[in-house]
């Protein structure tokens, strides 16, 4: 009886110690994916803000939530089972659809581009149709859960490249993982930043001077957000369609890109010269995929 028992105490504590093992390797595993879709979550973060501009104080946070309870059923529900069942069954797929997501992604954000080269086009349709703001937000959120599913689908492709020799189980631990804490990171930040105008407020009702420059900046921040998501979005389809290229053998335009980089000294001067030729790129692939995707999509230009 004792010897039983201490033989199955023996069995626990190296259960426990695989376990722990495990959960250590699961989390090495989430940090290091982490850290390797950085720039992605970055370009998320950066996009989501334009989605809440132009909306009453009130429906921001409600909207970010939305957009955020989205995120999660696209990672969750839908990219999480289909990585696993790509990485088991079909590899070969993973890098023809994160090349569809990436010319999805430059004709978002050539769409916006060219909203802002024809905005006389864009004001007077904006007059013409009467304006629902339930509608307006509908429409808003539905487009950033689309964008953020292609961003997700990019973050948990880069996350699962990270541990080709997992099993199946460590591979849906870490991109469960990774993704929960991606989107209450990237969302998180997103609300802080909307919601930094009414921290202003609160300062000024306290008598705190900086508070004013708080309000009156945030209005220029949001701007510069929006610009910098449509951009973000553009140079990131732009550097996910010259990857892909790169697995099908025409490595020319990316090499190009890399040996600009390299060639300014590589560093943060490098990034920006890569992420300029990924972007000019991106605006290329977006505007031919314009006339086509708008009349799939149902978008008329």
């Amino acid at each position: 009886m004792s010897t039983g028992l201490l033989a199955l105490l023996d069995d626990v504590a190296a259960i426990a110690k695989v376990a722990a093992a495990s959960i250590d390797d699961v989390a090495l595993q989430a940090g290091k994916a982490g850290a390797k879709a950085a720039g992605v979550v970055i370009d998320d973060a950066a996009v989501t803000p334009r989605y809440v501009v132009g909306f009453d104080a009130s429906r921001e946070l409600p909207i970010i939530r939305r957009i955020a309870i989205g995120s999660l059923r696209n990672k969750f529900l839908v990219l999480l089972p289909a990585a696993l069942l790509l990485s088991a069954f079909a590899p070969w797929l993973i890098t023809p659809l994160l090349l569809v997501g990436g010319i999805y992604l430059c004709f978002e954000g050539t769409e916006k581009l060219l909203e802002w080269l024809r905005p006389h086009a864009a004001e007077a349709q904006a007059e013409a149709a009467p304006v629902d703001a339930l509608h307006l937000e509908n429409t808003r959120v539905a487009g950033a859960i689309k964008t953020d599913f292609i961003l997700s689908a990019e973050i948990m492709a880069i996350a699962l490249a990270t541990m080709p020799q997992a099993n199946i189980w460590t591979q849906g631990a870490v991109l469960a993982l990774v993704g929960l804490v991606i989107t209450v990171a990237v969302y998180g930040v997103v609300a802080m930043i909307v919601k930094a105008d009414d921290v202003g407020v609160a300062m000024v009702r306290r008598g705190i001077g900086a508070g004013a420059l708080l309000v009156r900046g945030m209005p220029i921040v949001l701007k510069v957000l929006s610009v910098v998501g449509t951009a973000a979005m553009i140079w990131v389809g732009g550097g996910i369609i010259l990857h892909s290229l790169e697995h099908f053998g025409l490595a020319g335009p990316a090499h190009l890109a890399h040996a600009a980089g390299a060639a300014v000294g590589g560093g943060f001067l490098g990034w920006a010269v890569e992420a300029a030729i990924a972007g000019v790129a991106g605006v290329a692939v977006g505007f031919a995929s314009i006339p086509v995707l708008s009349r799939l999509l149902g978008k008329g230009h």
